[in-house]
């Protein structure tokens, strides 16, 4: 309470006020319960991209572009057991687990006795890690490709050649992500 903690969650309709404020002022913020994925609007705070504007120091969220306080800290919470992020959202933070369940330690404990006695599995597991987190961005993209193309046609779809042909390639590459996920 000392140091004005401000405290959030990312469903709050204040959020980003809320960490704007606290970044200019360089007072923390505690964001909690966060699930496995982090809003995007996140991204530059994670990552700490500021630059200089005007001789001040300033970071972008979002639309805005506001001063930055090096005194600013943010953290993040979650009450999920054991989380699994993405290696995306892992190389931005520094993870500290406070709470251990049995099931928790026992994939940790795994997870070092496989790396130290089968590095090629440990291998193979981070490499079927990135091969789905890029499989789950390539089905994204389809997504939005088909959004696109739905918006964008006009009269009837199944008249649309061009839009047929996307979906096609679409319904293939999907199945062949399908079918690699398993």
């Amino acid at each position: 309470k000392g140091n004005k903690l401000a405290v959030g969650k990312q469903t709050d309709a204040d959020c980003v006020s809320t960490r704007e404020n606290a970044s200019q002022c360089g007072t923390p913020v505690l964001l909690e319960n966060v699930g496995e994925e982090l809003d995007s609007i996140l991204e530059s705070v994670l990552l700490k991209q500021t630059f200089k504007q005007g001789g001040a120091i300033c970071i972008r969220i979002g639309d805005s572009t506001i001063e930055y306080s090096k005194d600013f800290r943010f953290y993040v919470t979650t009450k999920l057991p054991n989380p699994h992020y993405l290696p995306e959202t892992a190389v931005k933070v520094t993870l500290v687990n406070f709470m251990i369940t049995p099931a928790g330690l026992e994939d940790q404990l795994l997870g070092i006795v496989v790396a130290q006695e089968r590095p090629e599995l440990e291998e193979e597991k981070n490499a079927l890690i990135l091969q789905s987190a890029g499989n789950k961005r390539q089905l994204k993209e389809i997504e939005d490709k088909i959004l696109e193309v739905l918006s964008s046609s006009e009269g009837n779809i199944l008249e649309d050649e061009s839009a047929i042909r996307v979906l096609s390639s679409s319904k293939v590459l999907a199945n062949e992500i399908a079918e690699k996920q398993q």
